[in-house]
C-alpha cells in the first residue's frame, strides 16, 4: 500500500505543478513557433526539427511559468485573485518548483543544442528575458511588451532552428507576436488594476485606467494585424495565409467586443479561448498555403 501511495503522491504533485504553470496554455505560443518553422522550411520541417522545437518550447514555457510563480510568490499571496495559487496556498514548496524549473531549463538547453549552434548560443538570452519579465512590473508599465518579447522567441527560435540564421519574415512574425501578447496581457491585467495600484506595481491599466488600457490593447492588436499582413508580402505567401490573417483579425475584433467598456465577465473567453484560436488559425493557414501551394 505504501509503495502505491508514493507514485500517487508524485502524480498529484505533478498535476498541481502543471496546473500552477498553466501547462495547457502552451497553445498560445506553440502554434506560432511552428508557424515560424513552416515559414523557414517553406513547408513542413523535418520530424527531427519538429520534435526538438516542441521539446524546446515545453522547456522554455515550463521554466518561464515556474520562474514567474517563484519570483511573484509574495505578490501572489497578497493579491486576493492569486492567493490560492499553489505556492501561497502551501500546495507546492519553492524548493520543489525550483527543481522543476531547473529540469525545464535543462530540457531547453539540450533541445537547443540538438537543433543547431545558434539556437544554443541564444538560449541564455531567452532565459534572461524570462527572468526579467517577472521583475518588470515592479518598475515599469511596459512589462506587457517584455512578455511579448518572451513569446516572440518562439517563432524566431523555430525559424533559427530550421535555417540556422534569421530572416525578415521571422522578424516580422516576431513583432506581430510581441504586440499580440502585449495586447491581450493588457486586457488580462485589467482585473488587477486596483491591487496593482495599491501595491505600487506597474501596468498599463494601473497607469492609464480602463479606457486607456482598452485603447492601448486595440492599438497593439492593430499593429499585430499589420505585421501579419507584412509577413504575407515578405514571405511571398498566397491566398490561404491571407485568409488566416483575416480570420485572426476577426477573432481579435471579437476579443475586444467581449471586453468592451471594461466588462470583465467574459475575460476568460477573450483571453484563453479566442487567443488559442488565433495562434492555431495562423499556423494552420500558413501550413495550408505551402502544402496546397496557393500562390499570391
Amino acid at each position: 500500500m505504501a509503495a502505491c501511495a508514493r507514485p500517487a503522491g508524485i502524480l498529484k504533485t505533478l498535476r498541481i505543478f502543471l496546473e500552477t504553470i498553466k501547462f495547457s496554455h502552451t497553445v498560445f505560443a506553440l502554434p506560432f513557433a511552428f508557424t515560424g518553422a513552416v515559414l523557414a522550411a517553406q513547408g513542413l520541417p523535418s520530424l527531427y526539427q519538429g520534435f526538438w522545437i516542441l521539446m524546446d518550447m515545453v522547456g522554455a514555457r515550463t521554466a518561464a511559468m515556474g520562474l514567474n510563480r517563484l519570483i511573484d510568490a509574495e505578490i501572489d499571496a497578497a493579491n486576493p485573485r492569486t492567493s490560492n495559487r499553489a505556492i501561497p496556498a502551501g500546495l507546492l514548496t519553492k524548493k520543489g518548483v525550483a527543481v522543476c524549473v531547473a529540469a525545464a531549463l535543462a530540457l531547453l538547453f539540450v533541445s537547443a543544442w540538438m537543433l543547431n549552434p545558434l539556437c544554443l548560443y541564444l538560449s541564455p538570452l531567452a532565459v534572461l528575458l524570462l527572468v526579467m519579465y517577472s521583475y518588470c512590473k515592479r518598475f515599469t508599465s511596459l512589462s506587457h511588451l517584455v512578455l511579448g518579447l518572451c513569446l516572440a522567441a518562439a517563432p524566431l527560435g523555430a525559424w533559427i532552428a530550421v535555417r540556422g540564421s534569421l530572416g525578415l519574415p521571422a522578424l516580422l512574425l516576431g513583432v506581430a507576436v510581441v504586440f499580440w501578447v502585449a495586447g491581450f496581457d493588457i486586457l488580462y491585467a485589467l482585473q488587477d488594476l486596483d491591487f496593482d495600484r495599491s501595491a505600487g506595481l506597474h501596468s498599463i491599466p494601473a497607469r492609464l485606467g480602463v479606457r486607456g488600457a482598452l485603447l492601448s490593447a486595440r492599438l497593439c492588436h492593430a499593429i499585430t494585424v499589420g505585421m501579419l499582413f507584412w509577413v504575407h508580402v515578405a514571405a511571398g505567401l498566397g491566398a490561404a495565409y491571407l485568409a488566416g490573417v483575416i480570420l485572426a483579425a476577426l477573432l481579435l475584433a471579437y476579443e475586444h467586443w467581449l471586453v468592451r467598456d471594461g466588462d470583465l465577465a467574459r475575460l476568460d473567453a477573450a483571453f484563453f479561448t479566442v487567443n488559442g484560436y488565433i495562434s492555431i488559425a495562423v499556423f494552420v493557414f500558413t501550413a495550408v498555403d505551402f502544402i496546397i501551394g496557393f500562390g499570391p
